[in-house]
């Protein structure tokens, strides 16, 4: 092994001399290739991001040391289309045989073939960056900027360029701070009454304050900022050029003396300009025309209704119930102007999904009011989607799929939307389990409705909760689905009612009061069909106790199910040993779970809290959590209607026994951008869910599972866990789980981006009926069982989307009991390798 690394360390070494060699190939006599710049602050070379996007001119950017797109550019050749005609000439009547044998047409393809992997070689290349001097002093200048900006106002910068004779030079930068410059004494000058009574109200929020250092981006944001504040308060003819600051610096000792000037409204007539105080402007009339378009303008209104001080018109008749339209709009008849009211009304208008972008224009009236009017262009009431998808998968060849899909707005005259969709699937399984099917043996269909109330639908007054800033919300949806052929087969209703609201722009609020899941499983017959390997860990028993003979195999689900019978009998058979007893115990209760109908009616609460502060930002984090509560609405029920228990000691609606538990989850990510398109990304989850009063387990559909390309990548999904079972199944699931995950991305080139990567996690059973304490937590001494992960990987972005593709090592594995459970399947053959679209986390 050491002999290996050394091979590869000697060759690496020589390949970067080789290629070093080769650098200033494209570099011209009287030309020098910029290898290095530096900027050294106060003596102290500062390497930050920040700076280094102040300079002109970079190096050529390397991986492990080596220009490498350096060196793909110079590997094309210039003046290609003349070498290719030289080569043509180069020997006698090379020419015309390759123009006979392949006619003129063919060669101009063989001519342009050549060029255009030249052309490829110079498009994925990076040409070499030569020294500029003109770059050089911009550089310089706007280093120099950046530190006066920041409040170094005595800043000296200067340069050396140091070249030697193989063509290569490198750029020093040398920066002198001097003494920052601290602000001192801050004075305010506002002509106008009211808005000096405003500022002194929001001044004690000022972004430029006494003994800070001086900076001129505060600068700029308090003056957005005290605007804004104005507007928000009745200034309507009020913006930011109104605002001035004098900087006095002359004779303060590194001090600053900051004054604010206020100046008065400034009213343009035709020969002058007039000063005015501000005033402050209430909103007189709200005026709203449903039906804008530009054909009826100028046109009678047809219709109107006043409304809670609103004025609301048609062109035809009113389809709008007024409160609907109200409740979206936050400008208010007899309120105070304010400019965030305008934005907010735009907001919500367009989550109607109703209208076109409305338009809203304010008129000023002689007594310093305004009068507002929204023009509202709808939308077509009717919108028809289809989709269509082709697809292949590990249990079928091929599949074809259909999605129809219809909107309807303003369905109830409240604006509400309805969505009508309908899926419809058939595909060609490769594991057929009757060869007499047709070839598209597998089918599905399903029909989705879903209602959407752009308000909270409830017989009492939230406003005072949940004001409708937060965007409130309601949505109602049914749906039903019939699959098969695909697993065990089964019908599928659910039908949910939540609410939802934003109280900001980073935090979102979701309340379930009810969802309500029955599924149907039609095929229980087929469960050895589709779980081979608890047929075959059933079979090796059968066979070793002499059930049936070394050649035969069970046929399920008779026989199957007759020796689950047999060995787990009150009197077990003494030829089956404690193990196999506990292996078949095992086999006999995941058949049993997997094969149960299931009815889920529960509520949850979710919150979210996204620091994002839009899609390119590369440091933040986000918050989930939940807590979801389901079956305690049942279980009162059945208690008051004197129900009684089946022989599982269960309650039972419709003949199916209901689920009871309670479930949380924690989900913690975070993102540090280290610069230079170097991004540490951390996420951890914690998850769990406790069966209780009706259920001794929780339903598949709502346990957890580990591995798989978003989890821990060392392992395929669902086959890690739980705890250090040896466990085969193909759905490995548990109802606690703890994952920890760690990325380190980076940019190889362009878009093309790598990745290391350690993942960390388990799952495994807890306060259930699970026996087995390998897959039990059952104390702190169990999380010794935390599965490690590590790879690497590459991610390419397409903008729109990332695709990603990650190899995981199993470096430590929990299901080696008894011996070192370090590095045992680190190598490539018992890697997993991943695809995925966009980041894991």
């Amino acid at each position: 092994m050491k002999k290996q690394l050394s091979k590869i360390l000697i060759f690496l070494i020589l390949t970067g001399y080789i290629l070093s060699c080769d650098s200033v190939k494209r570099v011209a006599e009287n030309e020098h290739l910029l290898t290095n710049t530096a900027v050294v602050v106060n003596e102290r070379k500062d390497n930050t991001e920040t700076i280094n996007n102040l300079l002109y001119q970079k190096p050529n950017r390397k991986i492990a040391g080596i220009p490498l797109r350096l060196h793909i550019y110079n590997l094309a050749r210039n003046n290609r289309d003349s070498l290719f005609e030289a080569w043509l000439d180069a020997t006698p009547k090379r020419r015309a045989r390759l123009t006979k044998k392949l006619s003129k047409k063919q060669l101009n393809r063989l001519k342009n073939s050549s060029m255009g992997f030249n052309n490829w070689l110079r498009k994925t290349g990076e040409a070499p960056v030569i020294v500029n001097e003109e770059k050089t002093k911009k550089s310089v200048k706007r280093l120099q900027d950046y530190y006066i900006n920041n409040g170094w106002f005595d800043v000296e910068t200067t340069y050396n360029t140091k070249k030697s004779e193989d063509k290569r030079a490198s750029i020093k930068y040398h920066v002198e701070t001097g003494h920052p410059f601290i602000i001192d004494t801050i004075s305010e000058k506002v002509k106008s009454p009211v808005i000096d009574s405003l500022y002194q109200n929001i001044k004690r929020n000022a972004l430029i304050k006494s003994n800070e250092q001086y900076k001129t981006t505060n600068f700029e944001q308090e003056r957005d900022r005290i605007s804004n504040e104005l507007r928000n308060s009745g200034v309507f003819h009020f913006d930011q050029d109104y605002i001035t600051f004098e900087i006095d610096t002359v004779g303060t000792n590194k001090k600053v003396n900051v004054g604010i000037q206020i100046q008065d409204r400034a009213i343009r007539t035709q020969d002058s300009i007039r000063r005015e105080p501000f005033k402050i402007f209430k909103i007189k009339d709200v005026n709203i025309i449903t039906d804008y378009t530009f054909e009826n303008r100028g046109k009678p209104f047809q219709d109107s209704i006043t409304y809670n001080g609103y004025k609301l018109y048609s062109y035809n008749k009113l389809r709008y119930r007024p409160e609907a339209l109200t409740d979206a709009i936050f400008i208010s008849p007899g309120a105070v102007f304010k400019d965030l009211d305008r934005t907010r009304t735009y907001r919500h208008l367009n989550e109607l999904r109703t209208f076109k972008y409305p338009n809203i224009q304010y008129i000023e009236n002689p007594d310093n009011t305004l009068t507002d009017t929204i023009r509202l262009t709808p939308l077509k009431k009717f919108s028809l989607g289809f989709s269509a998808d082709a697809s292949q998968s590990n249990i079928q060849t091929v599949g074809f799929s259909l999605n129809p899909s219809l909107l309807i707005r303003n369905i109830f005259r409240g604006a509400e939307t309805l969505e009508v969709s309908v899926i419809g699937s058939i595909g060609a399984s490769k594991d057929k389990n009757n060869i007499d099917d047709p070839f598209f043996d597998i089918n599905e269909m399903g029909l989705d409705l879903k209602l959407t109330i752009p308000r909270l639908f409830s017989p009492f007054n939230t406003e005072s909760i949940i004001p409708k800033y937060m965007s409130p919300s309601t949505r109602m949806s049914l749906s039903a689905t019939s699959q098969t052929n695909i697993g065990l087969d089964k019908q599928t209703f659910s039908g949910t009612f939540n609410y939802n609201w934003y109280p900001n722009k980073k935090v979102s609020n979701r309340l379930d009061l009810f969802n309500a899941q029955y599924v149907k499983n039609l095929n229980v017959n087929n469960y050895f069909g589709i779980y081979q390997s608890s047929l075959t860990s059933l079979e090796q028993i059968a066979r070793a106790v002499n059930y049936i003979d070394s050649g035969d195999n069970l046929d399920f689900p008779e026989e199957t199910d007759a020796f689950l019978d047999y060995a787990l009998n009150p009197e077990t058979p003494s030829e089956i040993s404690n193990d196999q007893l506990a292996t078949i115990n095992s086999i006999g209760e995941r058949k049993n779970r997997l094969t149960e109908d299931n009815l889920i009616l529960s509520s949850s609460f979710s919150f979210i809290n996204d620091e994002r502060t839009n899609l390119f930002d590369d440091d933040f984090s986000i918050f989930r959590f939940k807590l979801e509560l389901a079956g305690n609405l049942l279980t009162s029920t059945s208690k008051l209607l004197g129900l009684k228990k089946n022989s599982d000691n269960r309650y039972e609606i419709f003949n199916v026994a209901y689920s009871q538990y309670v479930k949380t989850e924690f989900d913690y990510t975070k993102h540090w951008d280290l610069g230079k398109k170097n991004v540490l990304a951390m996420r951890s989850f914690l998850g769990i869910a406790i069966p209780y009063g009706n259920s001794t387990s929780i339903p598949f559909s709502k346990s957890f599972f580990a591995g798989g390309p978003n989890d821990n990548r060392a392992w395929t999904a669902y086959s890690l866990g739980p705890g250090s079972s040896e466990t085969f199944n193909e759905f490995n699931e548990a109802n606690l789980k703890i994952a920890l995950n760690v990325e380190q991305r980076f940019n190889i080139f362009e878009d093309l981006n790598g990745a290391i990567f350690v993942d960390a996690g388990n799952i495994w059973n807890v306060l259930d009926n699970v026996e087995d304490d390998s897959a039990t937590l059952t104390s702190a001494n169990s999380l010794k069982d935390i599965a490690i992960g590590s790879g690497f990987g590459l991610r390419y972005d397409f903008s729109f989307f990332v695709f990603r593709f990650d190899i995981g090592f199993k470096t430590y594995d929990p299901s080696y009991r008894e011996q070192n459970r370090w590095f045992n399947d680190y190598n490539f053959s018992n890697a997993v390798y991943n695809i995925g679209i966009n980041y894991p986390f």
